[in-house]
């Protein structure tokens, strides 16, 4: 499956942005999507996840209350809802996907197989 991640842009601290992340190839259907970001300087870091049967979802606890990852009805797309930014939210954000991860593993990078280019997101103050 490919991933194409979207919806990046420039906004001001306390506004909303809604990325974006289309699969090709096939659905969104088992296992595990996911959202990290790498802001400059630092290591990627997880931001979310929807376990793709049953419809879990994780977060962590920085984004917890603002951010919402979805999935569409087609399961072509996952959705990530980010309001109320904040600058230290300042990253490129990318999607992921796995359809073998476990539970324990899934707010490591190394759980998934299948990553999204990356999008950018800048918050101002």
């Amino acid at each position: 499956v490919q991933l194409q991640a979207s919806g990046g842009g420039v906004v001001q601290a306390g506004h909303s942005l809604r990325l974006s992340c289309a699969a090709s190839g096939r659905t969104f259907s088992s296992g595990y999507a996911a959202w990290f970001r790498q802001a400059p300087g630092k290591e990627r870091e997880f931001v979310a996840a929807l376990r793709l049967n049953g419809g879990h979802t994780y977060y962590a606890d920085s984004v917890k209350g603002r951010f919402t990852i979805s999935r569409d009805g087609a399961k072509n797309t996952v959705f990530l809802q980010m309001n109320s930014l904040k600058p230290e939210d300042t990253a490129v954000y990318y999607c992921a996907e796995s359809r073998s991860a476990i539970l324990s593993s899934i707010r490591s990078e190394r759980a998934y197989a299948n990553w999204g280019q990356g999008t950018q997101v800048t918050v101002s103050s």
